[in-house]
């Protein structure tokens, strides 16, 4: 994870998060709807952790986690400034039960593009599987990923650049993909940062690898790890999701095994 570790001091500078919780949280909270109360909900991957303490000051039992020590300390940190009493730990895919302990949440979150940081098969058959371990019975499962069948079929490399300014300081963030002979993306973040409009711009490039994981590869495979009530959608505005077309894949699922019905989460089309 060196990559979020040396990213981790901009990456809430990168997200520009009053408008991305605005747009998510409505979706998330229908997700949420119908759990007993308070609800439990893991935020793996959580990064910085501004998703997991928006959720804790609307009154849900919130906690993250996260590979990057880096990502967990400013997650901390930001918890600290917000004044809250939240739980951070530096765990990964396949870590969750062992951190947390089994069914220990009542829902739980990946959101971000997290999963395809799984490079084969067999770890994300392992990350689901401990998906399903740190979730009760009946527990509900969201999954925020690119839609990668649409990215792949174009050949997408470009993303938005994003800008930031505090004060005279500057940053730009420019994502961009490299298609790898295996079949595997390297994703990289070339950072240009100047401290005063006069400076020269100073420059930096992180770089990780992803998998590109299609919607009816990572539904299998929440089939095989004991998930059911797979729905697909485009976009957390609800709608449906469109392969040639989305920007992004939004799974929810429930784990097997509650008695009587699953709870399946809401419908969302048309209510976000």
């Amino acid at each position: 994870m060196m990559m979020y570790d040396s990213f981790s001091s901009d990456y809430d500078r990168f997200v520009h998060w009053p408008g991305r919780l605005a747009f998510e949280l409505p979706f998330l909270e229908q997700f949420l709807s119908g759990l007993p109360q308070p609800v439990r909900v893991m935020d793996a991957a959580a990064g910085t952790g501004m998703h997991t303490l928006a959720l804790a000051q609307r009154g849900y039992a919130a906690a993250g986690a996260d590979l990057s020590t880096g990502m967990v300390a400013r997650a901390r940190e930001n918890t600290a400034q917000a004044g809250l009493s939240v739980r951070f730990e530096a765990a990964g895919f396949g870590e969750l039960a062992a951190a947390f302990g089994p069914h220990s949440f009542d829902a739980l979150l990946c959101l971000g593009n997290s999963l395809p940081h799984l490079l084969t098969p067999q770890s994300l058959a392992a990350a689901l599987a401990d998906f399903a371990a740190v979730l009760r019975p009946g527990g509900r499962l969201l999954i925020q990923n690119r839609n990668f069948d649409a990215v792949l079929a174009r050949r997408e490399r470009f993303m938005e650049p994003q800008a930031h300014r505090e004060g005279e300081a500057e940053w730009i963030f420019q994502r961009f993909y490299d298609y790898d002979p295996d079949g595997l993306i390297t994703f990289n973040i070339l950072t240009l940062h100047r401290p005063t409009p006069d400076a020269p711009w100073q420059q930096a490039v992180t770089t990780t690898r992803l998998a590109p994981q299609l919607e009816s590869e990572l539904s299998a495979a929440l089939r095989s790890a004991g998930f059911d009530h797979i729905r697909s959608f485009g976009s957390m505005d609800g709608s449906a999701f469109d392969p040639a077309a989305s920007g992004n894949l939004i799974l929810s699922a429930v784990r097997a095994g509650a008695p009587h019905t699953h709870n399946p989460p809401p419908d969302y089309r048309g209510a976000v």
